[in-house]
């Protein structure tokens, strides 16, 4: 309980921050004995308060954006849902073999998040300042294709959801990761509660990780401006390596 308690706390400011809380809770859910599958189902549910925390205390930078709060809810939704939907029907078998590949994939997202938010501002720089009606439809696009992926497995979504905002939103990067912030929200929640039913949910170590993620998100999400998450983000890259190569070495 107290390694589970620990990681969400972290795993949650770490996804206020940059994104990739889950690569820090889910070695330590399968490392207290849980399968791959419903490690998988039981951090998405243990999570989601983190993401509403995280999405709370950014409120502020999402003033302004009310039309495309609109436009990306439906879609995260939908595409939290569908990512859920796929993670089950993958099974534990399958989904286990994919685990370290994943991870992996994942690690590589985050270490990569300082030259992605570079980018980011290239990009969003090169954007005229008024949105258009497709630049609303192109938004909505990229938040349900995000959004399948953080149903399914989460980790590094933030970045993903980045990297496609920074494509079709014309705005500065405070205001493009608060809309990612709730999109992943959206999506996570809507995971969550499709995978509720599930029987995958190891229900004991739910409060402790819930608790722990929205303290983690909720502290984080209030500073994000004043933090550097490099240390953090190195320390999460060389952990999911480390537990990859394990899972490899099985």
């Amino acid at each position: 309980m107290a390694l589970l308690g620990a990681s969400a706390l972290a795993g949650g400011g770490v996804n206020a921050l940059a994104g990739g809380g889950s690569l820090l809770t889910f070695p330590a859910l399968l490392a207290v004995g849980v399968p791959a599958l419903p490690a998988n189902v039981t951090n998405t549910v243990a999570l989601s308060p983190g993401y509403i925390s995280g999405t709370a205390a950014q409120r502020y930078d999402l003033q302004g954006q009310k039309r495309r709060a609109m436009v990306v809810a439906l879609p995260a939704l939908l595409g939290g849902i569908a990512g859920g939907a796929l993670l089950l029907v993958t099974g534990e078998k399958l989904f286990s073999s994919l685990v370290p590949w994943l991870i992996l994939a994942a690690a590589v997202l985050i270490g990569a998040d300082p030259w992605m938010k570079r980018w980011v501002k290239d990009r969003v720089a090169a954007h005229g300042d008024q949105p258009t009606t497709g630049h609303l439809v192109a938004t909505g696009i990229a938040a349900f294709v995000g959004s399948v992926y953080g149903g399914f497995f989460g980790a590094g979504l933030g970045i993903i959801l980045l990297a496609l905002y920074s494509l079709v939103v014309p705005d500065n990067l405070i205001r493009i990761n608060a809309l990612k912030q709730l999109t992943s929200a959206v999506a996570n929640l809507a995971a969550a509660v499709f995978l509720f039913f599930s029987g995958h949910v190891e229900w004991v170590v739910v409060p402790v990780m819930a608790v722990g993620a929205m303290v983690g998100a909720w502290v984080a999400g209030r500073w994000v401006r004043g933090v550097d998450p490099q240390v953090l983000r190195g320390a999460v890259v060389v952990i999911s390596v480390c537990v990859a190569i394990a899972y490899f070495m099985r």
